[in-house]
């Protein structure tokens, strides 16, 4: 009886967790595979990566897509073993080159060879989506989906080089192979590919950046917290500092707000303090604080 209820907390904290990974993990393995058949060889262009190779290697060889795939990531999965944490790597990222790679060659049975549309700018636009969401979601679940991405990995551990010079090498290598065999047109799309690719990965990963980061630095700081906390209903930080120049005190006030209140936020400060200093950034997220604001909010409903 004593053992049960610990039992319950082991399936929550261990067990769901990764069982909600590993449908990540396939959704986005089936998304890329997806993307591949119906976007990308019907046209011969990809952004890129293991999946611009295929398209290189099938054209001269009588090979299935899914177990050319399977080819070239064989040896990057053993490189990646090595270098990038052995099973916890492996396990996950092997999962979803499996899936992905089996799932290419039964799209490629049912469904049909000309994709969706003969539009080579559509395919592109769409594939390129497709495949960022695709990797995004591999990304969120903690997997890899192999490829170019493991051997850019290991390059950037042995040697330091920022990851994006790394992806900007190998991608435009297999850009440039396309642009050989299939014309540079089509590697001209292909690189679209790749940079639409790229801001769709950053959206599942980071999300659509509807926060927005406000610091303010003022020598009036409680007028202009008050009025803040009092018209949006969002908490707000206070630390004390000195301006470096004037070697005045002033105040740091740091708080988040939606992106649609941040004029309103500015409009209220300058009210308040016309010489206050504001900087506004982006947020990828915000978490914690949930008494205070279930607080604020039950103030709003009050008033």
């Amino acid at each position: 009886v004593q053992r049960f209820p610990k039992t319950i907390a082991e399936l929550r904290h261990t067990i769901f967790p990764n069982l909600q990974s590993f449908f990540t993990l396939t959704m986005g393995a089936l998304v890329t595979a997806l993307t591949f058949v119906l976007f990308f060889e019907p046209t011969n262009i990809a952004p890129g990566g293991i999946s611009g190779l295929v398209l290189v290697t099938t054209h001269f060889l009588p090979l299935p897509e899914g177990v050319t795939f399977f080819m070239f990531n064989i040896p990057l999965l053993i490189l990646g073993f090595f270098n990038l944490g052995r099973f916890r790597f492996l396990i996950r990222t092997a999962y979803v080159v499996l899936v992905s790679n089996t799932m290419v060659d039964l799209f490629d049975v049912y469904l049909p060879d000309a994709g969706l549309s003969a539009d080579v700018l559509l395919n592109t636009l769409y594939g390129g989506v497709g495949s960022g969401i695709g990797f995004g979601l591999v990304l969120r679940a903690g997997g890899n989906s192999g490829g170019t991405g493991v051997l850019s990995r290991v390059i950037q551990l042995r040697t330091s080089l920022p990851l994006s010079q790394i992806y900007l090498f190998t991608d435009g290598f297999v850009i440039l192979a396309i642009g050989l065999v299939f014309g540079w047109e089509n590697a001209l799309y292909s690189m679209l590919a790749l940079f639409i690719s790229g801001i769709a990965t950053d959206y599942i990963l980071e999300g659509p950046n509807v926060l927005r980061m406000v610091f303010i630095v003022t020598e009036n700081p409680e007028p202009i917290a008050k009025v803040i906390r009092e018209r949006l209903y969002v908490g707000i930080t206070r630390w004390e500092g000195q301006g470096t120049y004037s070697q005045r005190e002033k105040s740091i006030l740091l708080c988040t707000v939606p992106r649609s209140d941040t004029e309103t936020v500015k409009a209220l400060v300058l009210e308040q303090d016309p010489t206050a200093f504001m900087v506004v950034g982006q947020a990828g997220s915000r978490s914690g604080g949930l008494l205070k604001q279930k607080e604020l909010l039950e103030r709003a409903k009050d008033a």
